[in-house]
């Protein structure tokens, strides 16, 4: 029975360590190979976190002017939730074109989202 129990309190600790050892840093953008771009995307996904809590506050408070605009505003934080990925994937590869398309597309979104946000009930 001790036995059990110390083997059980070492495979705790190693998942603990596991998880420890896992977790991910920030991104250091001098080992990209397009850092410039990579700060883009950066950029663009902390705008999408912004308005997400935008979002959330009104949401929470009720403020929300409607259901269907509640759906639009989800949709548009979805979408540019997805794009984030697609634009981190243009960065790795170094295409420029394409990141800053991807940014543009995420900017309309987010601004969609934070404007719909703010629309007060009538």
């Amino acid at each position: 029975m001790k036995h059990i129990s110390m083997i059980t309190i070492a495979s705790g600790f190693a998942l603990i360590l596991n998880a420890v050892v896992l977790q991910a840093g920030p991104i250091d953008p001098s080992l990209h190979p397009h850092p410039e771009k990579l700060q883009m995307v950066h950029e663009a996904e902390h705008s999408v976190d912004q308005a997400w809590e935008v979002y959330h506050r009104a949401a929470l408070g009720g403020t929300v002017a409607s259901p269907d605009l509640q759906a639009q505003i989800e949709q548009h934080l979805h979408e540019a939730r997805t794009l984030v990925s697609q634009a981190q994937e243009a960065a790795d590869q170094g295409d420029s074109r394409k990141v800053e398309r991807l940014v543009g597309e995420i900017k309309h979104h987010t601004a969609q989202a934070i404007a719909g946000s703010k629309e007060q009930k009538k």
